[in-house]
């Protein structure tokens, strides 16, 4: 763990214990105002540089929301999966969808494409909103 991006650092130790209090996808910013209602005193810059390491090494899920803003939750699974977001209450579930998976691998082959990566999110309305 001595690694940069690996240091368990007082500012990304709670920046995870805020996660660790919801389940929902929060942005930087409503991440950070919890934290600061909570009393602790990271900056807004270091909890945006905390919450992109923590993505980059898969401890949290990054989503972007139909408005383009990133959100972050802690990662419930060590498998690759996708979501799908509630766009009323923000109800999400973690899928794997293998078809996705293959679609994807023939979409970047098919066009000369290497090293490929993606996210997939579906946003819906759940049946408790529906």
């Amino acid at each position: 763990m001595t690694e940069p991006d690996r240091r368990n650092t007082r500012q990304r130790r709670a920046v995870e214990a805020t996660l660790r209090q919801t389940s929902d996808f929060v942005s930087a910013q409503e991440l950070h105002a919890k934290m600061r209602s909570g009393g602790d005193s990271v900056g807004l810059a270091t909890v945006y540089r905390t919450l992109g390491l923590m993505a980059d090494t898969g401890l949290v899920d990054m989503i972007r929301a139909e408005d383009g803003e990133a959100r972050y939750r802690l990662c419930e699974s060590d498998e690759h999966h996708h979501h799908l977001v509630c766009r009323d209450c923000g109800r999400t579930v973690e899928v794997e969808e293998p078809a996705a998976e293959q679609w994807a691998a023939e979409m970047a082959r098919s066009h000369g494409f290497t090293n490929v990566s993606h996210t997939l999110e579906i946003f819906g309305t759940c049946d408790a909103c529906a």
